[in-house]
């Protein structure tokens, strides 16, 4: 059975367990360097389900193979973004495209406020339901403080 701590986002690989020591995100850095992927770091305060292109952290590290200087990176981005939501994706591009084939979260803000579901009656008697995040309900950049 999974469990969700603390009702926390749960996207990409590992989103049920405890965040990961810097220790374990080396390991699935070094699984993503001997598979030939490319890795990349993004960042965002808006980590709605549907907003899949956060912010780049720099350019794709297609030719860094080394765990060490990847790692280095993403810290450099927790510094600069404490309170953002932080993810590793690992790119293949064996068939001709850059296909993910690993993304998993290594920074989040301390305080999570989820989303909220909201109804919406529309012609017909239909009902639409969307998720709107709480912390969208503050500017960007003032969001997770």
């Amino acid at each position: 059975m999974m469990t969700n701590h603390g009702s926390r986002i749960t996207q990409g690989t590992f989103s049920f367990l405890p965040d990961l020591s810097d220790e374990q995100i080396t390991k699935q850095i070094q699984y993503c360097l001997k598979n030939g992927w490319a890795l990349n770091v993004e960042f965002t305060d808006d980590p709605h389900p549907r907003n899949t292109y956060w912010e780049m952290w720099g350019i794709p590290m297609f030719d860094i193979k080394d765990a060490a200087a990847i790692l280095y990176e993403t810290n450099q981005c927790r510094k600069a973004y404490p309170s953002h939501y932080i993810r590793l994706t690992a790119f293949d591009s064996t068939r001709g495209t850059e296909s993910v084939k690993l993304s998993f979260i290594v920074n989040r803000p301390k305080n999570e406020p989820g989303f909220r579901l909201v109804r919406q009656e529309v012609e017909g008697r239909h009902v639409r339901y969307t998720l709107q995040s709480y912390a969208a309900d503050q500017p960007e950049g003032e969001r997770y403080r």
